[in-house]
């Protein structure tokens, strides 16, 4: 057998991204000695994501459990930026902005009334307008908006910059980085203890962590009384996982458009602006640098990023029927990435079946929004091995093979 370089962790999280960063600057602050492995910390999908904080608007029919979860993180948002940006000396670009849910037509007017009832019957604040009342809000609105729902605490953050400012705050609480693929999760005695990484800068190929089923080259290991996978839509691919404990994430692909509005800027929205349009959703983000941020499509085609004509045509199109300026402004990138989604949509946090092995990934479209409920979360289950009680709906044990037979 190759003996590898070896480190010694309290804890390894799995996984870079902003799920990932979050639950690794919380466990360094419990005084816990943490490792991280991913070869670029601080990318994944939050280099995608609008950064939408829209627990009311983004509220759906089934998934009163997942609400009580995001709007537990919504209220935390002030105070988590204020401590974050103080920790890294970064600016998050935290907006308190609110956000304009509008219709287009008969029909989508009828739903987003139901969406007011049912968001009402939550106990949730959101305020019904005339189509009139919206343009006087937003006047770029195209004439024809219907009405609308005004959501004043639904705000926004820009996910580039909550990164790069979680990847300081790490950094300054000691994390310690291995910017290399995990490999394999290493088990012994029916306890996960750590992971094998590859060379640093080893393509990931087809698994998470870079792994093929017999990982070739690794170059170090890491010893860990606890592991973290936090992986994103690749966290369900990491090999020497039980097959019964691999966590139930897909992919689901996004595509985004990133426009800007030139100097001297005039306002062109003042909120998030977001429709059904042809049964699609639509959102559009400004920015306080001028940046315009437009999306998503919402694609199940596996692991493919290729940002395509046909996306970029949609989302122009139904943008331009919201709020027709828009064809004027510069395109400025496009962009396609991978939400992890999960079969119930909502996150797989805390403690598996495998003891020493825990989950934070599946966060699908709310993975900027539970950040900081996250990071509480997982750092509580770290220290005490319990989850606080408003995640303890969304635990691993929910998938587990046994559960789902008694419950047939």
């Amino acid at each position: 057998m190759p003996v590898h370089p070896r480190t010694t962790a309290d804890v390894l999280v799995v996984g870079g991204g902003i799920i990932g960063l979050v639950t690794a600057w919380r466990a360094a602050q419990r005084g816990l000695r943490t490792v991280l492995a991913d070869p670029d910390p601080g990318g994944g999908a939050a280099q995608v994501a609008a950064g939408m904080l829209a627990a009311v608007t983004e509220l759906h029919y089934g998934e009163e459990t997942l609400l009580g979860l995001n709007l537990a993180s919504a209220r935390r948002y002030p105070d988590f930026v204020a401590e974050l940006e103080e920790a890294s000396g970064q600016d998050t670009g935290y907006r308190a902005c609110g956000t304009l849910a509008v219709a287009l037509d008969a029909d989508d007017r009828a739903h987003l009334r139901e969406l007011h009832a049912l968001q009402r019957r939550c106990g949730l604040d959101s305020v019904w307008l005339t189509g009139r009342d919206c343009r006087r809000l937003e006047p770029m609105l195209a004439p024809g908006v219907r009405g609308g729902l005004r959501v004043d605490g639904d705000h926004q953050i820009d996910p580039r910059r909550l990164a790069s400012a979680l990847l300081v705050a790490c950094e300054r609480a000691g994390v310690a980085f291995h910017r290399a693929w995990a490999t394999r999760l290493t088990v012994d005695g029916n306890r996960a203890t750590g992971a094998l990484l590859g060379p640093p800068g080893t393509p990931p190929g087809e698994s998470p962590a870079g792994a093929s089923p017999e990982p070739a080259g690794v170059s170090h290991e890491v010893d860990a009384d606890q592991v973290v996978l936090a992986a994103g839509s690749l966290s369900g691919r990491l090999a020497g996982v039980p097959d019964e404990i691999l966590p139930p994430v897909r992919p689901v692909k996004g595509q985004v458009l990133r426009l800007a509005v030139p100097a001297p800027r005039a306002p062109f929205l003042s909120r998030t602006v977001r429709a059904v349009v042809r049964g699609s959703q639509v959102y559009l983000v400004p920015r306080a640098n001028g940046e315009l941020v437009v999306g998503a499509t919402s694609e199940e085609l596996g692991w493919d990023t290729t940002v395509t004509a046909g996306g970029v045509y949609e989302l122009l199109r139904d943008a331009h029927e919201l709020v027709p300026g828009i064809t004027e402004l510069p395109l400025t990138e496009t962009r396609a990435g991978l939400r992890p989604g999960s079969p119930d949509n909502a996150p797989l946090l805390g403690p598996t079946e495998l003891p020493g092995l825990l989950l934070a990934t599946g966060h699908y479209r709310n993975g900027v929004l539970l950040t900081p409920v996250t990071g509480d979360a997982l750092a509580d289950a770290l220290v005490s091995g319990e989850l606080p009680e408003e995640a303890r709906p969304f635990t691993p044990h929910r998938f587990s093979p046994a559960r789902q037979e008694a419950s047939v």
